[in-house]
C-alpha cells in the first residue's frame, strides 16, 4: 500500500464514522486531527469527494479555523495566551522571546520537529497571566526565564 493509499484509507475511515452526523465536515476534521495530529492537504480532495463538497469548501474550512493544522505538530506544543488579561502583564514580550529563542513564528514548528509555537486567546488562567500551555500542562505567571526552563525540560 502506498502512502497516498494509506492516507486515503484513513480519511475514508474517519468519514465513515461521521458520515451521518449533521454537518459532517467539522466532526470529520476533528476526527482527523485527533487521529493524525493534522489535516494533510492531500486529504482535502478525498474529503470533498466523500462528503459531496467542493475542494474549495473543504479548504476554506480547514484554513479558516486555527485549530486545524496542515502539517504535523512538533513533539512539544507551546501555546502562549494572547488574551487581554495576559497581554496586560507581558504576553507580547513573552511571544517575542519565544519566537527569538525557537527561531520560528507563531503557528510554526522548529526545523528539527521539536517544538510547535502557537498563540491562543484564553487558557482560562487569567489571574495568573501570562499563561502558557506546554502540551497538556498549564503554567501561570510565566516570564522569559521560566519559558526557557520549560523548553529545556520538554526538549
Amino acid at each position: 500500500m502506498t502512502p497516498t493509499q494509506s492516507l486515503e484509507n484513513r480519511v475514508r475511515s474517519v468519514v465513515a464514522r461521521h458520515r451521518d452526523d449533521r454537518g459532517a465536515l467539522m466532526p470529520v476534521l476533528h476526527g482527523l486531527m485527533e487521529e493524525m495530529g493534522h489535516i494533510d492537504p492531500a486529504a482535502i480532495p478525498v474529503l470533498a469527494e466523500e462528503l459531496n463538497l467542493s475542494r474549495a469548501d473543504v479548504h476554506g474550512v480547514v484554513t479558516f479555523y486555527h485549530d486545524f493544522r496542515q502539517s504535523p505538530p512538533g513533539r512539544t506544543t507551546v501555546r502562549i495566551c494572547r488574551a487581554e488579561a495576559c497581554q496586560s502583564v507581558g504576553a507580547a514580550g513573552l511571544v517575542e522571546h519565544a519566537k527569538d529563542r525557537l527561531g520560528v513564528g507563531l503557528g510554526e514548528t522548529t526545523p528539527d520537529g521539536a517544538v510547535t509555537l502557537e498563540q491562543v486567546f484564553c487558557l482560562g488562567n487569567c489571574a495568573l497571566g501570562p499563561a502558557v500551555q506546554v502540551d497538556d500542562r498549564l503554567y501561570g505567571r510565566v516570564g522569559p526565564q521560566d519559558l526557557d526552563r520549560l523548553l529545556e525540560v520538554s526538549a
